[in-house]
C-alpha cells in the first residue's frame, strides 16, 4: 500500500529535471540530495534485502547505514551521499550485490 509523503519540497526556484527510476520518469529538484528528492516524490523501496526480501529505504541520511543504495549507470552508489542531475537512470540494486548491512 502506498501512502503520500509526508516531505514536502521547499520553493526555493531550482529547476526541475528528470530522472528515471526503475524505468518511471520522475521531475526532481536540480542540485537537491537525491535521497531526499526521492522520498519527497514518493519513490520507494529505494532497494530489498538480500536475504530477507525486506524493502529498504534511507534511514541516516548521512552516508553510515547503506539504507539508501541504489544503482546509477550500473555503479551501486548511497542516494543520500548523491545530487539530482539532469538524466539520471536510476534502478533498484540486483539483491546481494554491494550490501553492507
Amino acid at each position: 500500500m502506498k501512502t503520500a509523503s509526508q516531505l514536502r519540497k521547499l520553493a526555493d526556484g531550482s529547476r526541475l529535471v528528470r530522472v528515471t527510476f526503475a524505468g518511471t520518469d520522475f521531475q526532481l529538484r536540480e542540485g537537491g540530495n537525491l535521497a531526499a528528492e526521492m522520498l519527497a516524490a514518493g519513490i520507494g523501496p529505494f532497494r530489498y534485502t538480500p536475504v530477507s526480501g525486506a524493502p529498504r529505504n534511507p534511514y541516516c541520511m548521512m552516508g553510515a547505514c547503506f539504507d539508501c543504495l541504489v544503482e546509477i549507470d550500473g555503479v551501486i552508489r548511497q542516494a543520500c551521499m548523491m545530487e539530482v542531475r539532469e538524466g539520471l537512470s536510476i534502478s533498484r540494486p540486483a539483491a546481494g550485490e554491494a550490501e553492507h548491512d
